[in-house]
């Protein structure tokens, strides 16, 4: 792993470890040691065996293919709907670090937060709360080949042809989350702080035809139109809008393209 200097003077702490089998569950049992681990701590490895993204679904890369990171947040809202936003709020800080980047190439945030490059994802988020804090999971795909892709709706920096600066992409990313998090902290309100506008703006399933797998077996097809105050998605079936707040979504592309 590459020297860290600028996540380093953004982050109360970072540590990078050889290898994890999650580092989200890792940082979980180190959090317990408060004045170790504050606020904005970070623990990262390029080499996780048993991560784990949204609805329990295994997440692996070959070592040194991929980074995954996970941010200690302590400061939080105290409007528990604020807190709803927090995982986009990550979405949003690594689709503008991985934009940085990716400038010729078209950046945004599946709903509620993937981000994708062209379409394809590069990078996963998962939040957990964690007593009263929340760590903040992320898998970026970084040198990974497109023989090791998991899927052929994602991608990497290396499949795009970026050699990624690592420092750069983490401590952009850090400072984003930050920053819109003192927001929300401060308002306690996602549409006051501008968290709701910048979300929306960097969102590629608004506007989308969607199809979203609902707990229980249940399905809802429409147009994706909105997100509320709580950051659910909104998505109009036939005369009827429907507010979810969990569920896969999948963009519905039309025959042929």
């Amino acid at each position: 792993m590459v020297e860290l200097p600028h996540l380093r003077s953004i982050a109360a702490r970072v540590e990078v470890i050889a290898e994890a089998g999650s580092t989200n569950a890792m940082l979980r049992e180190l959090a317990a040691d408060v004045d170790a681990w504050p606020h904005l701590s970070v623990l990262l490895t390029d080499d996780q065996t048993a991560g784990r993204g949204r609805l329990d679904r295994q997440w692996t890369a070959p070592a040194g293919t991929a980074l995954a990171v996970s941010v200690l947040l302590r400061r939080l809202p105290v409007v528990a709907e604020a807190r709803g936003w927090i995982p986009l709020a990550a979405g949003l800080a690594m689709a503008e670090a991985v934009a940085d980047q990716a400038e010729a190439h078209t950046v945004s945030v599946k709903w509620p937060n993937d981000v994708l490059v062209d379409g394809r994802k590069i990078c996963g988020i998962l939040a957990e709360a964690t007593g009263d804090a929340v760590i903040v999971g992320t898998g970026v795909n970084t040198t990974m080949t497109a023989a090791q892709l998991p899927v052929p709706t994602a991608t990497s920096f290396a499949v795009l042809g970026i050699d990624v600066q690592v420092d750069r992409l983490l401590a952009r990313y850090l400072e984003g989350l930050d920053q819109a998090l003192v927001g929300l902290v401060a308002t306690g309100d996602a549409g006051i702080s501008g968290l709701h506008a910048a979300v929306s703006a960097r969102c590629g399933t608004l506007g989308q035809q969607v199809r979203v797998l609902l707990p229980g077996d249940r399905a809802l097809e429409g147009t994706a139109v909105s997100l509320d105050s709580e950051g659910r998605l909104v998505v109009r079936e036939g005369d009827a809008l429907h507010a979810v707040s969990a569920g896969d979504v999948v963009h519905v592309r039309p025959t042929g393209a």
